[in-house]
């Protein structure tokens, strides 16, 4: 069962979201002392398919929405299947496919454009702030994302972020994407702590669901109002953005 952590109410698109969190079973709540970050609550992927429409006007959503799923397709196959590539090989994998698939032509030259505008992707606009106030009140953070170090490099550096994460934890240092236990436990193993004293900031529902069943506290950063996934882990807490992150961790 759940009880509440601090009971708060965010605005997101379409509907205010509640938030609940998780306590110990003896009721005693330990603190949070690390947030392992996502990448995406903090990096903002709208550019990507900004320039996809840019590109292929008129079937940028289309295009854009097989490329996303088929790129978590892949990553999900890769690893059931014991064939890791790392992300930045899935992505451009799974954008070829994509454009096969819905019978667009896809000239290299398009392909790259595409590919590096992953390189330049910055935060989003509320970001700075909460790690701010988040590295203030003592919090270590670090991401546990799937993206290479290259692109999270590139994402810190773009966005001026240098000074609050420590080491990366992507996937290709266990060979294994999310959501696979062996992904989630690189936070206990780099933090040395224990799973009741770290926040796991989703971005994704699935992934909110897989950090929830390795056993983290889960906040779903849920930037684009979508329903919780149906599998029988709902997050701890809930909200639109990184301020109520902050909320939650600091509650």
């Amino acid at each position: 069962m759940f009880a509440s952590r601090r009971d708060f109410v965010t605005l997101a698109a379409g509907g205010a979201v509640a938030a609940t969190a998780g306590v110990p079973a003896d009721g005693a709540q330990a603190r949070i002392k690390a947030v392992a970050f996502d990448g995406f609550p903090i990096i903002d992927p709208r550019p990507v398919f900004a320039r996809v429409e840019e590109i292929f006007p008129g079937r940028g959503p289309e295009l854009s929405n097989a490329w996303r799923t088929r790129q978590f397709e892949y990553t999900w196959l890769r690893t059931l299947g014991g064939h890791y590539a790392d992300f930045w090989q899935v992505t451009e994998e799974s954008l070829v496919f994509a454009a096969k698939a819905l019978g667009v032509d896809l000239a290299a030259g398009q392909r790259d454009r595409l590919m590096q505008t992953y390189l330049g992707l910055k935060a989003w606009p509320d970001v700075a702030p909460a790690l701010k106030e988040l590295k203030a009140a003592g919090i270590r953070m670090a991401f546990l994302s799937n993206f290479t170090d290259a692109m999270l490099d590139a994402a810190v550096k773009n966005s001026g972020l240098e000074g609050f994460f420590e080491p990366h934890l992507s996937t290709d240092r266990v060979k294994a994407f999310k959501p696979d236990p062996r992904a989630y436990q690189m936070g206990l193993d780099a933090f040395k702590l224990g799973k009741e004293e770290i926040a796991f900031a989703a971005f994704a529902g699935w992934d909110a669901a897989g950090a929830k069943w390795f056993g983290y506290l889960t906040f779903w950063v849920n930037r684009l109002n979508t329903p919780v996934e149906e599998l029988s882990a709902t997050p701890d807490g809930i909200g639109s953005g990184l301020g109520d992150l902050v909320k939650f961790v600091l509650a």
